[in-house]
């Protein structure tokens, strides 16, 4: 069965850090992390709706400039949450720049920021017409884990110890909607953007007994319609089943308190992306720059009972030691994990690379 969306991170394990998040049948993608974006392609950038960023060192923080470059004199709005103090970050970012031609755009692009502390987050709007400059107004809002909640999806996150706070990320999907296209064909129907609409109003829990409608659209333009009642074509085309979790862990010292809290944020997750900065042997580098050995990733991931584990955030001194690390997390895991997975979008697989 096809995922409604698929995480990769967007370099090798020896680079920047960063996974993306595309969403199938949908414009839309989230980021774990703003490394170098280099290997994203304009088409990718654009999809971002939304990013988390787990804290502000520069192999973490850069690609800002490249995601807001992009961003730039286009009607969109963009979603970024980082860790305390990340407001004086983003801020300090955009007075690096001089912004006097924004005032010629005719779009106006907004970034919506949030700080996450312990016990509530707090958002500030930054407008491209008025020059980024903030506008003083300061949202509060309780934290309990939750950062974002979508119709198909919700966002959780803890606050991790790197020597500064440091966000941990999981994705849950609430349950997915795959389509089933040889009943499409057989239908008759036709593969657009309806798809999205479909599976939107399943999200919301619309009442199946009322009507949708299909279109089909050439150029842009409806060129015909016919309406179902809901239940009947989603008993025909859809299949329902549980959601998936994508969890995210980097930059994080191997702690007790830290151990706890990874464990049950990732607690059963589908896929968990964990860095292996150092190997086992050279444990007392690995807490004295406040990150993990592969060894006790693999027991982070064996702890949590998370399905399928992926490295990345390799320290350099290894770099020709990837299958060590790998193997490494495999004995604390009980199975070998990959080092680096991209995924094929024609199939829907993915693919692992050698580090």
């Amino acid at each position: 069965m096809r995922p409604s969306c698929y995480p990769r991170l967007v370099n090798d394990p020896f680079f920047d850090p960063g996974l993306f998040i595309s969403f199938i049948f949908k414009k839309r993608a989230l980021m774990f992390d703003l490394g170098d974006l280099t290997a994203l392609s304009a088409r990718d950038l654009l999809k971002i709706t939304h990013v988390f960023v787990t804290h502000a060192h520069m192999d973490h923080f850069i690609g800002f400039d490249t995601l807001l470059r992009i961003f730039l004199g286009r009607d969109k709005v963009l979603h970024i949450f980082g860790p305390p103090n990340f407001f004086a970050h983003v801020e300090g970012r955009l007075a690096g720049y001089t912004w006097n031609l924004v005032d010629e755009y005719k779009s106006n692009f907004l970034l919506k920021v949030t700080e996450v502390h312990t016990d509530k987050t707090l958002t500030r709007t930054y407008a491209c017409r008025n020059r980024f400059k903030s506008d003083q107004s300061l949202k509060t809002d309780v934290f309990t884990g939750l950062l974002l909640k979508d119709p198909a999806f919700h966002v959780e996150a803890v606050i991790l110890d790197h020597r500064i706070p440091c966000l941990g990320i999981s994705l849950i999907e609430n349950f997915s909607v795959n389509i089933i296209k040889e009943e499409l064909k057989n239908m008759g129907l036709p593969v657009g953007p309806w798809l999205n609409r479909f599976k939107t109003v399943i999200y919301e829990k619309r009442d199946f007994k009322s009507d949708f409608t299909i279109t089909w659209e050439e150029e842009g333009r409806i060129i015909k319609k016919k309406t179902f009642i809901l239940g009947d074509l989603v008993q025909r085309i859809a299949i329902i089943s549980p959601g998936k979790k994508i969890t995210y862990i980097t930059d994080v010292i191997g702690s007790p308190e830290n151990y706890e809290k990874i464990i049950k944020l990732a607690d059963r997750s589908d896929h968990l992306f964990i860095e292996a900065a150092f190997m086992h042997q050279d444990l007392d580098i690995a807490k004295k720059k406040y990150h993990l050995t592969a060894l006790e990733a693999g027991q982070l991931a064996k702890g949590a009972s998370v399905k399928q584990l992926t490295l990345f955030h390799f320290s350099p001194r290894y770099s020709h030691q990837a299958d060590e690390l790998r193997k490494e997390a495999g004995e604390g895991f009980g199975r070998t994990p990959t080092c680096f997975t991209a995924t094929n979008h024609s199939t829907g697989q993915q693919v692992p690379h050698p580090g």
